[in-house]
């Protein structure tokens, strides 16, 4: 299921922006608006985890498939974007 470097970094960033999501949607308004931090730290651990499990696959992908370095750095900046992880997905099915 997860044989290729680019189908594991396809799912992480996939993963990793909808947890960028939840915690800026739902966590966040939960903290300010209801007074309750917890959903933050729970949801900011886990994305914080897979924010860098994001990183680490797009470095074996990186270096597996050849990537030029401003690829790579693109798709880094849309990773800090909220809705990015749809973004790198379409930037990624067009080099398949």
């Amino acid at each position: 299921m997860l044989k290729t470097a680019l189908h594991r970094f396809r799912i992480i960033s996939y993963i990793e922006g909808l947890s960028y999501l939840t915690l800026l949607f739902i966590a966040m308004p939960i903290k300010y608006l209801g007074d309750n931090p917890y959903p933050v730290k729970i949801i900011g651990m886990a994305h914080g985890i897979l924010f860098i499990l994001f990183m680490i696959f797009l470095f074996e992908s990186m270096r597996k498939y050849s990537w030029e370095n401003r690829f790579s750095i693109r798709l880094f900046i849309y990773s800090l974007l909220p809705f990015g992880s749809f973004v790198i997905e379409k930037k990624i099915k067009k080099i398949v």
